[in-house]
């Protein structure tokens, strides 16, 4: 079987500027004043990591970072859950997104979950909005809370489907599909071939040059997909 590894922001499902709004009014909470800057959008980079350049980039001072952050993060997915109105308003799923994950799902060969830079808790808010954690085996993914290094997500989740479903999988049975720059460099640093969807804020050849084994334009042609998912796995290491 292969791990086929899904990250969600830009590849599954577009969220608008939710992520950003619960950042500022986390900011708020726990600064005491509005932020000023806030994370780039489409990096992949973990919510861990995202809320300590939040802090630094806002001139709090060093000390408090590491404290602070915790408290961003503990709250987020919470905070993301109030704004279940916003995400269906502004967000949507990727297109073809949904038939591509009900492709992979349906076809025996393969083993569908996550790796993204989001927290559990809010991977499943926003997987649950769009109705697309029904594909998913969420018990098995690799998450930001888990550890804020991306690539080490890779083997946390190997390790958890290799447990769940008595197969090792190493890099030879493990994809990750994904938009970013990060997407490529957690498979290169983390143990996965990449298919790379130019959905995000990268274009097809960025994602090439940073290593993605092959690039598609959208997730709309399932067949297609399917077919690159083996191809990918089926590569020398």
């Amino acid at each position: 079987m292969i791990l086929v590894l899904w990250d969600i922001d830009r590849t599954l499902v577009y969220t608008g500027d939710t992520d950003r709004l619960v950042y500022r009014e986390l900011f708020e909470e726990v600064v005491g004043r509005p932020a000023e800057r806030l994370p780039e959008r489409g990096t992949g980079v973990t919510m861990p990591l995202a809320a300590k350049e939040l802090l630094r980039a806002n001139a709090v001072e060093p000390e408090r970072i590491e404290e602070l952050a915790q408290h961003i993060v503990q709250r987020m997915p919470e905070q993301l859950a109030l704004h279940h109105r916003e995400l269906v308003r502004t967000g949507q799923v990727m297109p073809g997104a949904r038939a591509a994950l009900a492709a992979v799902q349906q076809d025996s060969r393969f083993v569908p979950t996550v790796v993204t830079g989001n927290l559990r808790g809010s991977a499943e808010v926003k997987l649950r909005t769009f109705e697309l954690d029904e594909y998913l085996d969420l018990d098995i993914g690799g998450y930001a809370s888990e550890d804020p290094h991306r690539p080490a997500l890779v083997r946390v989740a190997q390790e958890k489907a290799s447990a769940r479903y008595r197969q090792v999988f190493a890099k030879h049975s493990t994809v990750i599909i994904g938009d970013s720059l990060e997407d490529v460099r957690t498979g290169r640093e983390g143990g996965a071939h990449v298919i790379g969807v130019a959905s995000g804020t990268n274009s097809a050849d960025a994602l090439r040059c940073a290593g993605a084994s092959h690039v598609i334009s959208d997730l709309t042609d399932s067949q297609g997909l399917l077919s690159l998912i083996g191809q990918v796995s089926a590569a020398p290491e």
